[in-house]
């Protein structure tokens, strides 16, 4: 895992990095409302590959009907930290030095501390926001990111993407994610939230897996 040298108070919230919780679902942070999802979306190692690139070049954003802007990668030299196992024995760095890649139009690749904009809406409603990438993970089985808010949004929090290939041959893509109402309408309505969350992890799930057919 490789974090961006970005400082705490550049995003909205306080619980930076909370989706990362086991117990995320059971105990949000405070005023959030906390969501998570698992799809099954193939097997193999091409699959793993494929589901992985697309996902660091913002494709569940994109292909989730959000329009990306002034994506921009950290300044300065990045620090690569260490992962985590189940019994908390620290794993070490799939690289050491974050190399910057970028897609066919020239938008950078998600990376460590990278800040993006996000233009669209969800539901009938405002879905712009400025995000920061918290973390990156690029491991033999694991690919993946967080994006935490850090202004104009109609809600404050995070949330994280994770493409995961396991022992038994298959892939799953997991989002986990918790939002604080900002927006009066959704303070006023927290089922709003739950939609909007609901809706936002489909266009993830149809954008990252062609097998979604429903």
């Amino acid at each position: 895992m490789r974090r961006g040298t970005f400082r705490d108070e550049t995003v909205d919230y306080a619980a930076v990095g909370g989706t990362q919780a086991r117990d995320l679902m059971q105990y949000p942070p405070e005023r959030s409302i906390p969501a998570e999802e698992s799809w099954r979306i193939g097997s193999g190692q091409a699959r793993f590959e494929t589901a992985g690139e697309a996902l660091l070049s913002w494709s569940a954003q994109r292909g989730g009907d959000l329009r990306l802007s002034d994506v921009r990668p950290a300044a300065g030299p990045m620090y690569s930290g260490v992962s985590f196992d189940e019994e908390g024995n620290a794993v070490s760095p799939s690289r050491l030095e974050a190399d910057q890649r970028f897609d066919t139009d020239g938008t950078p690749y998600v990376g460590p501390g990278t800040t993006i904009r996000l233009h669209g809406r969800v539901d009938g409603m405002n879905a712009d926001a400025e995000l920061r990438v918290i973390f990156a993970i690029e491991e033999a089985r694991r690919v993946g990111f967080a994006l935490g808010t850090v202004g104009s949004s109609v809600v404050s929090g995070e949330e994280s993407f994770l493409i995961e290939w396991y022992p038994n041959d298959e892939v799953w893509f997991t989002v986990r994610a918790f939002d604080a109402p900002v927006a009066l309408a959704y303070r006023v309505f927290p089922a709003l939230v739950r939609r909007r969350r609901k809706a936002l992890f489909q266009r993830y799930l149809r954008a990252i897996s062609p097998l979604y057919t429903s």
